[in-house]
């Protein structure tokens, strides 16, 4: 059994191993990462021989921890990411490299569309009638995406919404609410088969499925970390923020989305968004104003090249052939406008 794992912030971590009679045997770490004194590698891999199979990521790690040399250095690695590798194995994940990656980049389109085009993408995704799919959106309207479970009294200010002429919509995955305006904003979604994140814990597969547009940032000179749970920051602040979606149904699909402000009004999106002094009580910032640092002054580029340079260094790292929105698609998807996303009953589900 082969198991991958990149470190966030970190190196890559290969574990090559078996299992006989329900335990972890010939255990073979490898990688990119950094680690001293030598004998501290043979130490990690008998940690691990004899473990059962079963043993969870922290007691993995525990074992790992044990039986370091106490002059250990590491450097890339830890010992968590040689866990979570492991388990990685055992669970046959597949790589980013086992996909044909397809790239749908279309005409701006509805918030409500596109909150329909997210569903219906992973499903064909999870269904295998789809291969994993980067979308990149373009937005038809300013718009406020507010999480499957937040209220929405207290997200969105109706009045300042109807002022600058801001559509209301309810996403499919959790988190916190979105302020969007066409050309301020870069949002894409990535529609991944389960194996993909196989292994991994919730918390774990945001960094791994964000880890890609990290380094896309830092092709553009933007030196950017993934911050728990789902932000994308630097040390300017706040750039990004994620959200997930499970999938049931074929093989299973995460539905991964990040919407990132390359500019941003913030008098327009503090008079649209009722953001409490709760929720900034632990940002470390008296101001929403301070939290996001916009891409368009961090790069000096136009948001049309910061979008073609994500998009090749995608390309670059895992391959990306051109795709659209089929035709059947599009149609399953105006029909969830119709039924769901456009509808006053889903978008005020939670009031």
């Amino acid at each position: 059994m082969h198991g991958e794992y990149k470190v966030p912030g970190g190196k890559l971590v290969v574990v090559d191993l078996d299992v006989e009679g329900g335990a972890l045997r010939d255990v073979r770490v490898a990688g990119d990462f950094f680690l001293e004194p030598d004998e501290a590698i043979e130490a990690i891999d008998a940690a691990l021989e004899g473990a059962p199979a079963n043993t969870d990521t922290v007691g993995l790690a525990a074992r790992i921890d044990a039986a370091l040399p106490r002059s250990t250095v590491m450097l890339g690695l830890t010992s968590e990411g040689v866990a979570v590798a492991v388990r990685r194995a055992l669970a046959h994940a597949t790589e980013w490299s086992d996909y044909d990656w397809q790239l749908i980049h279309e005409a701006p389109q509805s918030p409500a569309l596109h909150m329909a085009l997210d569903e219906v993408i992973t499903t064909e995704v999870a269904q295998g009638r789809r291969p994993p799919t980067l979308r990149v959106w373009e937005w038809g309207s300013p718009a406020v995406i507010i999480g499957s479970f937040q209220s929405l009294r207290n997200e969105v200010d109706p009045a300042g919404a109807d002022r600058h002429g801001v559509t209301v919509v309810r996403r499919v995955s959790g988190g916190g609410a979105m302020f969007v305006e066409p050309g301020n904003t870069i949002t894409y979604s990535l529609s991944v088969p389960d194996a993909l994140v196989s292994g991994l814990s919730f918390a774990d597969s945001y960094a791994y499925l964000d880890d890609w547009v990290l380094g896309a940032l830092g092709d553009m000179g933007i030196k950017a970390w993934y911050q728990p749970l789902n932000d994308i920051a630097t040390d300017a602040g706040k750039i990004a923020g994620a959200a997930q979606k499970r999938m049931v149904g074929g093989s299973g699909a995460v539905l991964h989305h990040v919407t990132m402000s390359y500019d941003i009004d913030a008098d327009k999106m503090l008079d649209v968004l009722r953001i409490g002094k709760e929720k900034m009580s632990d940002k470390g910032t008296k101001s929403a104003k301070k939290r996001v640092d916009p891409l368009r002054r961090q790069t000096g580029l136009p948001r049309e090249v910061v979008i073609d340079n994500m998009i090749e260094s995608f390309r670059n790292r895992y391959g990306l052939t051109r795709g659209v929105v089929t035709p059947d698609e599009m149609a399953r998807a105006e029909e969830l406008v119709r039924t769901k996303f456009g509808t006053e009953e889903w978008t005020a589900r939670v009031p």
